[in-house]
């Protein structure tokens, strides 16, 4: 019996394919992902009157291997814009005369604004630094035979009380809506395809391209539902707000549907059997849309390898809309180009399901 199993495991390719490879992806995958390290601070510094105290800090900022220090910026609305852009994590923002204060009053004043989106990247990040003022201070202090004391200002953008569900329900969004729609998309294809039905709706004379838009209306009206009790309950139980344009939510929601369901019709023309369909659109998916979608993981912190294949992930261009809408407030222009390639990715997946669909057919 024992020798008799071992056969029908080697003679089936793809459950040995899946026991033996599974594991390594897995340790491959968050191996090289799971680093929750915050580095690459994108950070700007707001200067209006440069002095020797000033530079120093920003020096120190600099030579930290946890900051890019992007520029130098000439006003404050040239921060909030940045902020809005999303091209920066942290704001160091100086007052006006900070060294001539320290001289004369013995105190001055620095404000840190950081992104918190991302509760904590906007939360290590403002942490890292304060310990380099405290760092400089506390050196200056030793040379210096008058105390002198910098005040700090910290503010959380987007996210005040840093709420981790503000960072969660985006990607909970994404990997839901992923998962579901094309598990179902494809299981019922393929469902269709062993009964042998499907070839019968196919062999009649209404077009592949409407047979196939009728298998989707349905899961995408079910997958609208969901995408409806997830903002309900966000927004009501767990207070993560929509701050940004609801209609504009709702139109990157549904790309992201059609492009899940196109996502399950390309998989359905690839495999024969409900387990197949299940496992591709389950399992398979299920690790990039976790690990590679900044979900979970920065991006930022991974090999470049990873961040390479991440572009390839729906769910990251999806998650990043959604946190720019609910969380950031942001408006249709900032989250054009994550639409423009969410469609991108639909036309695509779309064109090579017909063109599957038609070489299966003749």
């Amino acid at each position: 019996f024992v020798q008799k199993e071992f056969y029908h495991i080697f003679r089936d390719k793809r459950t040995l394919l899946i026991i033996l490879g599974m594991p390594i992806v897995q340790m491959l995958l968050f191996g090289f992902a799971m680093n929750m390290e915050v580095t690459h601070i994108r950070t700007a510094v707001f200067d209006p009157s440069p002095d020797q105290s000033t530079t120093q800090i920003t020096r120190r900022i600099e030579a930290n291997p946890y900051f890019d220090v992007v520029g130098q910026v000439h006003s404050e609305e040239e921060v909030n814009n940045l902020m809005r852009q999303g091209a920066i994590d942290l704001a160091v923002i100086y007052e006006s005369g900070f060294h001539r204060n320290i001289v004369h009053s013995g105190e001055a004043q620095i404000q840190f604004i950081a992104d918190a989106s991302d509760p904590n990247r906007g939360t290590v990040a403002t942490n890292y630094v304060t310990g380099i003022l405290a760092g400089y201070q506390q050196e200056m202090m030793q040379l210096q035979t008058i105390p002198f004391h910098i005040n700090t200002e910290t503010r959380m953008l987007y996210n005040p009380q840093m709420e981790s569900a503000y960072l969660f329900v985006p990607g909970i969004m994404g990997l839901i809506l992923m998962i579901i729609c094309t598990m179902m998309t494809s299981v019922s294809i393929v469902r269709e395809q062993e009964q042998g039905t499907m070839e019968v709706l196919l062999a009649s004379p209404l077009k592949p391209v409407t047979v196939l838009m009728a298998k989707t209306i349905p899961y995408t009206v079910l997958s609208a539902i969901n995408v409806a009790s997830i903002l309900l309950l966000s927004f009501f139980v767990l207070n993560v707000p929509i701050r940004g344009n609801f209609l504009l939510l709702l139109f990157v929601c549904l790309l992201y549907i059609l492009l899940s369901l196109t996502l399950g019709l390309l998989i359905s023309t690839l495999v024969k059997k409900q387990l197949d369909a299940v496992l591709v659109s389950g399992i398979g998916l299920m690790m990039p849309t976790l690990v590679l979608s900044g979900m979970i993981f920065p991006i930022g912190n991974m090999p470049l390898v990873l961040q390479w294949s991440s572009y390839f992930v729906p769910a990251r261009w999806f998650i990043t809309a959604v946190r720019k809408i609910m969380i950031e407030g942001q408006g249709i222009m900032t989250v054009l180009p994550e639409i423009g390639i969410l469609l991108g990715m639909t036309v695509f997946l779309a064109v090579l399901s017909i063109l599957n669909t038609k070489k299966r057919l003749a």
